[in-house]
């Protein structure tokens, strides 16, 4: 079991930014690749963000150039660095965990691959 908690979720002004932060753990499976998730109102779960397990950073359309995505050595720290924020990105933002770690080249993949789900932190865009 991997045990994800995020914080780092509030409110932020249309052109502002945030910090979400993911502390992993409890993981008995070696390696495992991490990312995010986002739930807007009325939407379905969709992809933000993912780390391969050889380092690559992989973005939805949506967030790419405004979002940057990093971990640290040991794969239990995962941060979300949001810039130029839109009132769009106002979402529930969950950290997600993969065991094993699927090949993903260009996109994030479904959420029905990713095993370990944090309880998510919300995050606010006002225009």
């Amino acid at each position: 079991e991997v045990l994800l908690v995020e914080s780092g979720g509030g409110s932020a002004q249309s052109g502002g930014s945030l910090r979400l932060s993911c502390a992993a753990s409890g993981s008995t499976y070696g390696e495992y690749c991490l990312g995010w998730f986002r739930q807007r109102p009325g939407k379905e779960r969709e992809g933000v963000a993912h780390i391969t397990a050889t380092g690559k950073k992989i973005y939805s359309d949506s967030v790419k150039g405004r979002f940057t995505v990093s971990e640290n050595n040991a794969k239990t720290t995962l941060i979300l660095q949001m810039d130029s924020l839109r009132p769009e990105d106002t979402a529930m933002y969950y950290c997600v965990g993969q065991w094993p770690c699927l090949p993903y080249t260009d996109s994030v993949g479904p959420d029905d691959e990713y095993n370990f789900w944090g309880r998510g932190t919300q995050v606010t865009v006002t225009s």
